[in-house]
């Protein structure tokens, strides 16, 4: 996740913890960063004229002095739900953070009947998803997806071995319920698809990915599909 992005959600976070708040340990949990980051991160917010209060000692912690607005959603009680259902079921897809935080913002200005309905019907719903990788791996792939620059990885094969590979991402894929990083493998020269399960490490380096296209990666069978439109 991009600073400007962890930004953005520490402050949605403050936003939603109300008169509670968060404690700088709370926050660094969530975003997989350490307490000395997370402070850096909020007197940054202060400084873009955020309204945040503090409290030292046992108990304390940061929060939002004035809640932040949002537009009205007009969502049906089961529109939420469904939003809710395809962000649990999918914890290791790409930006699936982005996405939970996105839903969390649309649940916090639902109008309140709307909500308690959304709340009493999101309890029926059960999910058994696996858990997702490291939240600082997946934010590494998408930073790499999202600005084309190669991404240097520690996998781990299927027999066992361990490699350092630099891949250039060309996509991210799912089959089977598992997601792949596809990409041009400069290790082995061609085309090859990482399970991100095995990816025990993910760097984003400074080198611009080649003119390697997603055609080479073959033609997708009939039941796939793209996530535009």
């Amino acid at each position: 996740m991009k600073r400007a992005e962890r930004l953005h959600a520490l402050s949605e976070m403050l936003r939603r913890s109300g008169s509670r708040g968060c404690t700088a340990e709370r926050l660094a949990h969530e975003f997989g960063v350490s307490v000395r980051t997370v402070k850096r991160d909020v007197e940054a917010l202060e400084n873009s004229g955020a309204a945040i209060w503090s409290r030292p000692g046992p108990g304390g912690g940061y929060g939002l002095a004035t809640p932040a607005h949002l537009p009205p959603v007009s969502l049906t009680s089961a529109q939420a739900v469904a939003l809710l259902v395809a962000v649990s079921s999918a914890p290791d897809a790409p930006c699936a953070d982005l996405a939970a935080s996105g839903v969390r913002k649309i649940l916090d200005v639902l109008d309140p009947r709307t909500r308690v309905k959304a709340d009493e019907l999101a309890h029926r719903v059960w999910v058994d998803a696996p858990p997702p990788a490291a939240r600082t791996i997946r934010s590494a792939l998408e930073e790499a997806m999202a600005d084309q620059r190669v991404v240097r990885i520690r996998y781990i094969a299927r027999e066992g071995p361990r490699s350092s590979r630099d891949v250039e991402p060309l996509m991210f894929a799912s089959t089977h319920g598992r997601w792949y990083l596809v990409g041009w493998c400069r290790l082995r020269g061609d085309i090859r698809w990482f399970l991100v399960s095995r990816i025990e490490r993910a760097w984003v380096t400074t080198v611009p990915c080649g003119d390697h296209g997603i055609h080479e990666v073959g033609v997708p069978p009939d039941s796939a599909r793209t996530v535009h439109g």
